[in-house]
């Protein structure tokens, strides 16, 4: 099967890599002014792992899009409103769009899926979410994850043809669920590096209890399944973002209140900011997603605000 894999940054990379060993024809594409693309033109190899020869490289998008009819996206959550347009300049009617990317639009709150398809009519989306890390694939150490879409038989056949030793993927049936818990386990990786920052690490047991609930009471009221929150989506993916050394989202909470930069992209920042959208637009409470916001952009001070947090007053716990 040929397949287009559109961004060739550390997860889009792997993507190539991982269906080229799967046993699929891959085209690997990315901006010409990429450093990511221009790395991989002159060396063919990042810092996680190398192409194998099968793997084409080009920077023609055009050429990407005449090359499959399944393709998928993982590029930054906040460009790709941009980049669906882009994608709607050529002929892809009728073909599919896997979303590799966890986040939300941070002005609007949109799901990506619902993105895509305002931007890109026509097209078939579909989202590919759950737990690993780029650096426990490539030694070959596997995990469970999820595909799902609005329609069961575009999600039946890419489980079928992308299942592998290496990944076990689920059929996702709650969209909303799966996007909201995708994206917000990034929130609470941020979250989870504060805490770690401060010294406050064992507080991450309550962060998880009540950071699940928090995000099931925001599907529930958004029309989506709240018990998705308990899967693979979002609670399953906890152990890869808020106890793994490889997690950007908490390697740059850690960071801020070390007060230390952090060079490369944490999604959670701007899903933070959507949270604040969804919360107001659904009237749901939302103490953690808020407790952030004020951090990372009103300027409160994170201890204090984190210490508030979880010292609330007295209340059921259900």
């Amino acid at each position: 099967m040929n397949i287009s894999v559109l961004g060739c940054g550390r997860w889009g990379t792997f993507i190539a890599w991982y269906l080229n060993k799967a046993g699929h024809q891959v085209l690997l594409w990315g901006r010409e002014t990429s450093k990511n693309y221009k790395e991989l033109a002159e060396t063919r190899k990042n810092d996680y792992l190398a192409l194998p020869e099968g793997i084409e490289l080009t920077n023609s998008l055009e050429m990407a899009i005449e090359y499959s009819e399944v393709h998928i996206i993982s590029i930054s959550a906040q460009q790709l409103r941009s980049f669906a347009w882009q994608l709607n300049q050529h002929n892809i009617k009728g073909k599919t769009f896997i979303l590799c990317m966890k986040g939300l639009e941070a002005e609007s709150g949109k799901r990506l899926s619902q993105v895509v398809s305002e931007e890109a009519a026509g097209a078939n989306v579909a989202v590919w979410v759950g737990p690993g890390h780029v650096q426990d694939f490539v030694k070959g150490i596997p995990n469970c994850m999820v595909i799902g879409s609005e329609n069961v038989d575009i999600t039946k056949e890419i489980v079928q043809k992308f299942s592998s030793d290496l990944i076990r993927f689920y059929y996702g049936q709650d969209m909303i669920g799966n996007e909201i818990g995708a994206a917000t386990k990034n929130v609470m990786g941020i979250a989870a590096g504060m805490l770690d920052g401060l010294g406050y690490t064992s507080l991450k047991g309550s962060l998880m209890a009540r950071g699940t609930r928090e995000i099931s009471r925001l599907v529930r009221a958004m029309g989506g399944n709240d018990i998705t929150i308990y899967g693979l989506s979002h609670l399953g993916d906890y152990e890869a973002t808020l106890f793994s050394p490889h997690s950007h989202n908490r390697k740059f909470g850690q960071s801020f209140v070390e007060g230390e930069r952090f060079g490369k992209l944490a999604e959670g920042v701007a899903t933070v900011e959507a949270l604040m959208v969804l919360s107001k637009q659904y009237n749901v409470e939302m103490p953690i997603s808020g407790a952030l916001y004020q951090i990372l952009f009103e300027n409160a001070e994170a201890k204090e605000t984190l210490e508030q947090l979880f010292l609330r007053p007295i209340k059921f716990e259900f």
